[in-house]
């Protein structure tokens, strides 16, 4: 009698197609670009702006953070979280726009920056949240800047000690050129929108110089560092804002 199946097969063994070769890796890339999309995506840092909480460079193989894409879809942004958000249109950062790269190389990189594993796009910025809708922000008191929660009648004073430089910059109403002194009052944070500022003072463009970012652009908050592997670390609030 024979062991053969009518397919030509033996009889015992699955019949496979060449279809089925591609099927795993297809299933990765979609679950990988579902995760993007819907909970954690990895982000590249490429600039010094938030120093020495995150290293970055232009150029250079900086740190790479992973966000959560869900939380703010269940709470509001909190003071002190570092946040990644699209600043098309609202927002200058602090390297040049990125150069489209031709043929096969280009193609890798855009497929990356699709299953969240390469660099960010240029309208992708990273900085710690200062300021909530109805606060009052301002530099400086004793070197520091101030925070007036909406409601409180008195600013607090912000012990920064994880900033790599602090430029002692006062600011005023942001993007209107105005120059500012000691003691000025600050910026009033409109509703729906965040102040937000890197930790490398000198080194970083943020709302003193771009105004304020609307809560709804940001992406998500930057949990972890996880790459590379000598500075992996967990990215929690700092004391100042607890």
């Amino acid at each position: 009698m024979s062991t053969h199946s009518v397919s030509g097969r033996t009889s015992g063994k699955p019949a496979r197609g060449w279809w089925d070769l591609p099927v795993l890796p297809v299933v990765a890339v979609v679950l990988a670009i579902l995760v993007k999309a819907f909970l954690v995506q990895a982000f590249f840092i490429p600039s010094g702006s938030m120093e020495r909480t995150l290293h970055g460079c232009p150029g250079c193989n900086g740190d790479r953070v992973l966000v959560n894409r869900v939380l703010y879809k269940v709470r509001d942004v909190h003071r002190g979280e570092i946040v990644v958000f699209n600043g098309v249109d609202s927002f200058t950062g602090e390297l040049p726009p990125v150069v489209p790269v031709p043929g096969l190389r280009g193609a890798v990189q855009s497929f990356g920056r699709l299953i969240g594993l390469g660099a960010p796009g240029e309208t992708d910025y990273i900085k710690r949240v200062i300021g909530l809708p109805g606060d009052r922000v301002a530099c400086c008191s004793k070197g520091h800047v101030t925070v007036q929660p909406r409601g409180w009648t008195t600013a607090v004073e912000l012990d920064e000690s994880y900033l790599f430089e602090d430029d002692h910059e006062p600011f005023c109403e942001a993007g209107t050129g105005a120059r500012c002194g000691p003691g000025a009052p600050g910026v009033l944070v409109a509703a729906g929108r965040l102040w937000v500022m890197g930790d490398h003072r000198g080194a970083s463009s943020d709302s003193r110089v771009n105004g304020t970012i609307p809560a709804d652009k940001v992406i998500g908050r930057a949990f972890a560092v996880v790459w590379p592997p000598g500075r992996v670390k967990p990215l929690p609030v700092p004391s100042t804002f607890r």
